[in-house]
């Protein structure tokens, strides 16, 4: 038997070999944290804000209003919603006055050049967030597409307070993502960052060069 032919017959034999998985779900169930909402709105506030995402705590009553506030200090000409969204009702319901709402009604490419010259700003909203990484889960619809949280300068985020998971496991689990996933699935852990081989951390090279995220609550529903 050739050197060649003990090599191969060992590799086969090691990948024949039953392998031990480790219990993953177990890991974290002794692990995981006894918190309650303001704990990991708490969390989730620190590890976004320690990679400049500006964060606001707010209730499901008052977002607009504060979103109009926090564009109108930014001097925001326009803002990206979607087609037919709560969350974009809900805004062209209060008329402002000083904010252009513009709808994702058409194909990309009949206002390509409008989109990535002309929009200041988008409004997305995230299916749910984790707590232990900062990190927003997008996943992209035809109301709201990919593009939506990409290509602006400054991408708003509404996030319902009580979709916050401890971590990535307990999103996974208690959203059966095993069961049915999109064909993008986004996380978000702040703006988009890159640095050059110099090490000089710019913002904005791959995405939006600033992060908004309104973190709702029903009203009273925080201690």
């Amino acid at each position: 038997m050739s050197a060649r032919d003990k090599i191969l017959g060992r590799l086969r034999g090691a990948g024949a070999a039953a392998q031990s998985l480790p219990d993953v779900g177990n890991w974290y169930a002794t692990h995981r944290r006894n918190e309650d909402i303001s704990r990991r709105i708490a969390r989730m506030r620190t590890a976004l804000e320690a990679v400049h995402t500006e964060v606001h705590v707010t209730t499901t009553r008052d977002w607009p209003e504060l979103l109009l506030q926090i564009a109108a200090g930014k001097g925001l000409r326009n803002l990206l919603i979607g087609e037919n969204t709560p969350h974009g009702a809900e805004l062209e319901s209060r008329k402002p006055q000083n904010l252009q709402l513009v709808r994702y009604t058409n194909p990309i490419e009949t206002w390509r050049d409008q989109l990535f010259d002309a929009v200041d700003a988008s409004l997305t909203s995230a299916r749910s967030a984790i707590a232990e990484t900062g990190t927003l889960i997008l996943w992209p619809t035809p109301a709201e597409p990919r593009l939506m949280s990409l290509v602006p300068p400054l991408h708003f985020v509404l996030v319902d307070a009580t979709n916050i998971h401890a971590d990535f496991h307990s999103a996974m689990n208690a959203e059966g993502w095993k069961d049915s996933m999109p064909t993008n699935a986004l996380l978000i852990s702040g703006p988009s960052k890159t640095a050059d081989i110099q090490q000089t951390l710019a913002y904005g090279a791959h995405g939006p060069r600033e992060l908004v995220v309104l973190l709702c609550h029903p009203e009273g529903g925080i201690a």
